[in-house]
């Protein structure tokens, strides 16, 4: 039996008008003229956001005539680059912003995680917040009780549990929120990047229960840039590229379709460069990443070595210094380090003359990379002197 369709999108655009800069006059008289037209240029605003057609140059469209249907049961991933619109579409699910136009059908208990402490009432405690969730659920107070221990026990944060949440850090609301949306017996879960704020281990055990969830029937929606997630938890996905549906398709589909999208929108293909500064002793200029074919990239797959180039100037020469390069991965753990001490330009260590130099090392293959185009570099400069 064909699973039935919970969650059907048809043609949904959600716009919004955003600031623009305040026109500058050269004289007082044209200062006082325009203030004089700016209850009328107000007013013509206000009356146009009713106007759908209105292609005004302070018009952001954040989603613009996308459509798909999730079945029950499904785990839908949602990708794309910052600025795509998933965030919005979440909240136009979630019922927590109004379309500007397009249809929305959901049939089912819904619960989301967008935000850190989403849902929460500050001045309430952690065990008064999970009735008040239930409650927004439909749940009877008995049913919430049978599921207390479970969600306490989950989260990790039975110490606070009658403790004001305002009084919690940011990793213990959203402990306790994704505890809250998983164990209320929701039939569609949302979930937003918010994961990222906790630790490696509670990411883990968090996709871990969604798996349980999906396996039980119910309907998964989630945003994250951690493609490992989206391909551990999600059977499809769909691509947004400045909120538009640009692709609709399996989990290796859609992550290859985003790999492609992000490296046609850049121009310098795994390849930084950085504007020279004169006023410091030693300046980072060029970063490249190749592969095995001494092709410059700026994603790779999990088994390929990656081949770094890093130049730099040294202006002043400083004793005891060393570059060191430390990879991180998107939970911000050291995944990879090196140092100059294999250099091999003919210098010892610390030791390097005034000029411009390059330092090549390898990441080797299988290094635990989570979504690499994705992850940040840091450069770490030490020296006997304090800069």
């Amino acid at each position: 039996m064909e699973n039935k369709t919970v969650i059907k999108v048809e043609r949904l655009s959600k716009r919004y008008r955003i600031g623009l800069r305040e026109e500058m006059h050269d004289s007082l008289a044209a200062s006082m003229a325009a203030f004089l037209k700016s209850p009328f240029k107000s007013f013509k605003k206000l009356k146009n956001l009713s106007s759908f057609g209105d292609e005004s140059e302070d018009v952001f469209w954040a989603l613009k005539d996308i459509s798909f249907e999730v079945k029950q049961g499904d785990a839908l991933g949602i990708i794309g680059m910052n600025g795509a619109g998933k965030s919005t579409l979440l909240k136009v699910l979630s019922r927590i912003t109004e379309p500007t136009s397009g249809e929305i059908s959901i049939k089912g208990r819904v619960a989301s995680l967008l935000e850190v402490g989403t849902g929460f009432h500050a001045d309430l405690t952690g065990r008064e917040n999970i009735f008040l969730n239930g409650t927004i659920l439909g749940m009877t107070r008995k049913e919430i009780n049978q599921k207390m221990e479970e969600i306490i026990e989950f989260s990790g944060v039975r110490k606070f549990i009658d403790t004001p949440v305002k009084r919690y850090s940011s990793g213990m609301r959203v402990r306790l929120a994704f505890s809250v949306a998983a164990h209320l017996d929701p039939e569609i879960l949302i979930i937003d990047e918010v994961l990222a704020v906790g630790d490696y281990e509670f990411q883990n055990k968090c996709i871990g229960k969604m798996q349980d969830v999906a396996r039980g029937g119910k309907t998964i929606l989630f945003v994250s840039h951690n493609m490992a997630a989206i391909n551990q938890l999600c059977s499809r996905a769909i691509l947004l590229k400045q909120g538009q549906k640009i692709a609709d398709g399996t989990v290796s589909e859609i992550i290859e379709a985003y790999k492609n999208a992000n490296i046609s929108s850049t121009s310098d293909l795994g390849f930084v460069s950085f504007p020279s500064n004169n006023d410091i002793p030693f300046q980072l200029l060029e970063l490249s990443f190749k592969n095995a074919q001494h092709e410059t990239l700026n994603h790779f797959e999990y088994v390929e070595s990656i081949f770094v180039s890093m130049r730099f100037k040294i202006k002043t020469v400083s004793p005891n210094y060393y570059i060191n390069f430390t990879l991180l991965d998107i939970n911000e753990l050291n995944v990879f380090t090196t140092t100059d001490e294999d250099y091999t330009d003919g210098y010892s260590a610390g030791n390097l003359p005034v000029g411009e130099h390059t330092y090549n090392f390898t990441i080797p293959a299988n290094t635990p990379l989570i979504c690499f185009f994705a992850t940040g570099f840091t450069l770490l400069y030490s020296s006997s002197k304090d800069y």
